[in-house]
Parts: structure tokens; C-alpha cells; sequence
């Protein structure tokens, strides 16, 4: 695998890691439990944060290697 091929794939991953994110989020007023839904809600947004940092790091590394082709 290249790297941009690498770079697409983890691209691809987790745009459907983030749209699966947002299923649940709609789902847990139905679970009927404040106590729940706060830690969910919690959980979520920190996985959102690391995700959107695994997503800064591809993208920088490409923005790298496509200054080094100028």
C-alpha cells in the first residue's frame, strides 16, 4: 500500500467511524436515563476529539508530502 493510498483509507475509516457517531447520539434520550446519556454524550465527544485528531495528522503529513513535489 502507498501512502496516499494509506492515507486514503484511514480518511475513509473515519468518516464512518463519525457517521456511526451520529446514530447515537438521536438514540439516547430513549434510553431514559440522564446518568447514561451524560457519560454517552461524554464519551462520544472524546472519541470525536481524538478522531478529529487522527485526521489533522493524516492531513498534515499529506500536506508534507506534497510540498516536497514543488
Amino acid at each position: 500500500m502507498t501512502r496516499p493510498e494509506a492515507i486514503q483509507q484511514i480518511r475513509d475509516a473515519c468518516k464512518t467511524i463519525a457517521l456511526q457517531f451520529m446514530k447515537i447520539h438521536p438514540a439516547l434520550p430513549h434510553l431514559q436515563h440522564g446518568e447514561t446519556m451524560g457519560d454517552c454524550l461524554k464519551a462520544l465527544h472524546e472519541m470525536t476529539v481524538q478522531l478529529e485528531t487522527i485526521k489533522k495528522k493524516v492531513g498534515k503529513l499529506e500536506r508534507e508530502d506534497d510540498s516536497t513535489l514543488l
